[in-house]
């Protein structure tokens, strides 16, 4: 009788663990029915790229308030969260405060005493954040992708950290050993008198209480974050590896448009040569992308990396001038859409053709169109997400594959081709501005 607690502790957590496990081989499967993409280059610049921008949360800084906010929330959580070993392990044994004894009083009541304030400071963040999305209602905060589930999701994660931060502050407060000691509970020394003229039993009820519900509310937070924009938790550190180092502004071009340019520049070229003995010709069976499985890795990885933020979107100047457009909505509508594709594959063993896409289902072609390609999104991201690429490839589908760019780009583009300038002027008449 007295290793049921431990038998059911170690049935949660593998539980827990195990559909953690399921959902992340989930995620990959999914992020990897994307196009490969080489991004294996510079591998120094990549790894200090994750240190700075990931790690080091220096994009975040750049709103002072949201980004210090942020930054207490983010390493409270984490070194809060180092106690989850001691839990798991006393779980486990049947022990009490295991590292106590082994790390020694002083060590182990200033680690908890640090928890206890880092735990009062993601409290208080959180409620800020609640305030800034409830009652002060920030702009960025009330797009109409923000509707329903997504504004939901924002405050269900703040009320998990409430919880979970209430929970570990009322675990020490009523430990009576703990309070006793008199250190280490800078926090909870005041929460204590709560619970003042309790019987020993009574407080070890709550206690316990507190301590069980604290464990698989951390379990249920992690299984959470596979359904919740808080995934950029976990993905924001390979999400900033794997962002493209180029220059911002440079696109990339397709070999085979390449190289037809190439051969139209050179008079001598034969259009109809046959490729070299042992070379393919490279043709794209599609030109642009119009749903997730034409997109690549990288840009699968952005969809489930945005943190929904909105600071892309409050930098957009298409959005600002009340065009459709929003980055924001760019980066969630691929990721639901990427889902949808998932659960196909899911229920059939393979993607079976829905009659749905990317291209009009989700994203329409007036929001693709009103992108003035100024890469304001992609600089302001604090994850390094790139909703231009997304936008960029689309808008080559519309072009390429079905000729449906607007009437303007049309005009310019025949222009280019008829007089090799934008202007719809033979090249002789350039030059006749100096006669004038």
């Amino acid at each position: 009788m007295e290793y049921i607690p431990n038998i059911l502790f170690a049935i949660v957590l593998l539980a827990g663990v195990g559909f953690f496990t399921i959902n992340i081989r989930k995620l990959i499967r999914n992020i990897k029915l994307g196009k490969e993409v080489d991004r294996s280059d510079n591998k120094a610049a990549r790894w200090k790229n994750m240190a700075r921008v990931a790690l080091g949360q220096s994009k975040m800084v750049s709103r002072p308030i949201a980004g210090f906010l942020h930054i207490v929330v983010y390493i409270g959580f984490i070194i809060i969260n180092i106690e989850v070993l001691e839990i798991i392990v006393d779980g486990l044994l049947g022990t009490h405060r295991v590292f106590q004894p082994i790390l020694g009083d002083g060590i182990y009541s200033f680690l908890i005493g640090t928890f206890e304030i880092l735990a009062f400071l993601v409290f208080v963040s959180v409620i800020i954040f609640w305030l800034r999305r409830n009652a002060i209602r920030l702009k960025r905060f009330l797009n109409k992708e923000m509707k329903g589930w997504p504004k939901n999701d924002g405050n269900l994660i703040l009320y998990f950290e409430m919880v979970l931060m209430t929970l570990f502050i009322v675990m020490n407060a009523t430990d009576p050993a703990f309070q006793e000691a008199g250190v280490g509970n800078p926090i909870s020394q005041f929460v204590a008198p709560l619970f003042s003229g309790m019987e020993i039993e009574t407080l070890h009820v709550i206690e316990r209480s507190a301590w069980w519900i604290h464990i698989i509310g951390i379990l249920i937070f992690l299984n959470y974050l596979y359904y919740s924009k808080h995934l950029h938790i976990l993905l924001a550190f390979p999400n900033t590896y794997y962002a493209n180092l180029n220059p911002k502004g440079q696109f990339t071009n397709l070999a085979s448009v390449t190289k037809e340019v190439q051969m139209m520049m050179d008079p001598s070229a034969d259009p109809y040569a046959m490729p070299a003995e042992g070379e393919e010709e490279e043709v794209p069976e599609k030109f642009g992308a119009s749903d997730v499985l034409d997109l690549n890795r990288v840009q699968l990885l952005n969809a489930y990396t945005c943190t929904e933020c909105g600071r892309c979107t409050s930098a957009c100047p298409a959005n600002l001038t009340g065009k459709e457009l929003s980055p924001r909505a760019i980066m969630m509508k691929t990721r639901d859409r990427l889902e949808e594709v998932g659960k196909n594959i899911d229920k059939n063993g393979e993607f079976k053709e829905d009659g749905k896409q990317l291209l009009n289902d989700y994203i329409t072609p007036e929001e693709l169109w009103a992108c003035t390609s100024c890469n304001a999104c992609v600089e302001e991201c604090p994850v390094n997400i790139d909703p231009l690429s997304i936008i960029m490839d689309m808008r080559r589908y519309l072009v390429m594959e079905q000729s449906a760019a607007p009437q303007e780009l049309n005009m310019m583009m025949t222009n280019v081709e008829n007089n090799g300038a934008m202007w719809q002027y033979s090249p002789m008449d350039r030059l006749n501005w100096k006669d004038e």
